[in-house]
């Protein structure tokens, strides 16, 4: 069976490119491994209505791509966790405290604390985040880690344990691994967030927003304008690529040809299959990426019942969970950081749940241990994921190059890590790009 294009995965990236270039006349076929669709975008619904998103949920204010995605499918946004009421909680081994300055600051350390910030925040100013590659001092800001540069710069210790602290919360990985450059260029790529918080982080520009109707929702509902032209359950065993006659091989021994291939894969699944007729460079710097090996925890209550000890259900922590937030009334999501995901793993899978409410518990109260719900999602060891966000650690950023996130027609690529830091605006972005790019070249 012939195609115009065969789309490999059908997460949000798979499934936004699949859309323009139906829309655009092409014959799309879109080839997904799992029983499902959405990749690590997954919902759930409650008895009493209430939806539990089991993977990606936030956006921002900047994430245009995605903004414009949800208009067109006649979703609504809506604000996200920071419009709700309370302070944030920091739980570390030896406390637990809410709002600022963290437990563990001294006098001179908020001061430190903005010095450092507004240092970085300038340098973030002189790389481009579409061309991080041309900067001057590029290899150098590569080689350095987020941390070293700190030290270098006479940030205290206490300063130092918040940016980390903030950063695992996030579950990229530690900033003690993560190139300097690369973060300069995720804060480059959201301009003017520091113009408002004064942060190198500003959570109303990356998570700010939702979708009220739930986040996975903006899968389902491209899936099922796609209809018949989406295949579940049929995993790729081999793409060879050539002018007007690509053929995706499957597991099952069926071959499908078409006149291009765009791989919408993670790029942990995509190493496992034999690609020909791509060119060596290209393909080693899609193999050269990596991504974050962390799980998300989402929890359901009757009740958000944290708002009694005024927290908003926002938390950064040193335990096994590095963060939580409220993603709906009375339900918390969590995220389990690459460092801790070996913990999470020697865990007995029974004792999973008790051991992360024993987490929550410490920072909102002995009411967490009674959810009416709990769900793991082990993204690091999922075969069609293998991991979360990108994660960039030092040299990262120079050795995968400025191929990055390109195309060899009738070769094409797309996926949240092919943008700067992940994050569903990567796949929404990365997706439309590459069926407009397919497109124009016919």
């Amino acid at each position: 069976m012939n195609h115009d294009v065969i789309v490999l995965g059908a997460g949000l990236a798979g499934l936004a490119c699949a859309r323009d270039l139906a829309a655009g006349g092409a014959d799309v076929l879109v080839l997904e491994a799992r029983d499902r669709v959405g990749g690590r975008v997954e919902q759930t619904e409650l008895p009493d209505g209430r939806l539990v998103q089991l993977g990606g949920e936030v956006v921002g204010l900047a994430h245009t791509a995605y903004i414009a995605l949800t208009v067109e499918l006649g979703l609504t946004l809506i604000p996200s966790y920071v419009a709700e009421p309370g302070t944030i909680a920091r739980a570390t081994p030896e406390g637990v405290s809410a709002g600022d300055p963290p437990h563990w600051f001294g006098l001179h350390d908020d001061a430190c604390h903005q010095r450092v910030t507004t240092a970085f925040t300038a340098l973030a100013r002189t790389v481009d985040p579409d061309d991080p590659w041309c900067h001057p001092d590029a290899a150098a800001l590569d080689r350095l880690s987020v941390g070293a540069w700190l030290r270098a710069e006479h940030a205290t210790p206490a300063v130092v344990r918040l940016w980390e602290i903030g950063q695992l919360a996030l579950a990229s990985g530690s900033y003690e691994r993560t190139s300097l450059l690369s973060a300069l260029r995720k804060h480059a790529a959201v301009p003017g967030s520091d113009d408002r918080d004064g942060g190198h982080y500003s959570y109303e520009d990356w998570e700010g927003l939702r979708v009220a109707e739930g986040s996975a929702t903006v899968a389902l509902r491209m899936a099922a304008a796609l209809g018949d032209r989406i295949r579940l359950g049929s995993p790729v065993e081999s793409i060879t690529v050539r002018p007007g006659a690509c053929t995706v091989s499957l597991t099952g021994g069926e071959s499908l040809s078409a006149g291009a291939v765009v791989s919408a894969l993670p790029v942990g699944p995509l190493r496992s299959i034999p690609v020909t007729g791509v060119s060596d460079e290209r393909l080693a710097s899609l193999h050269r990426q990596r991504q974050a090996v962390a799980a998300k925890f989402a929890v359901a209550y009757d009740k958000p019942f944290w708002r009694e000890s005024d927290l908003n259900g926002l938390s950064e922590c040193e335990g096994v969970l590095g963060s939580t937030w409220p993603q709906n009334e009375g339900i918390l999501s969590a995220l389990i950081p690459p460092e801790r995901y070996g913990v999470l793993l020697g865990m007995p899978e029974a004792r999973r749940e008790h051991e992360l409410l024993t987490d929550i518990a410490r920072l909102y109260g002995e009411e967490a241990h009674r959810p009416l719900n709990s769900y793991v999602r082990m993204w690091g060891t999922d075969p069609w994921t293998q991991g979360y966000v990108t994660q960039w650690t030092p040299g990262d950023v120079m050795a995968v190059g400025p191929l990055h996130g390109t195309h060899e027609p009738p070769f094409y690529v797309c996926g949240s890590d092919q943008w700067v830091a992940g994050y569903m605006e990567g796949a929404v972005r990365t997706g439309r790009a590459a069926a407009k790019e397919a497109l124009r070249r016919g």
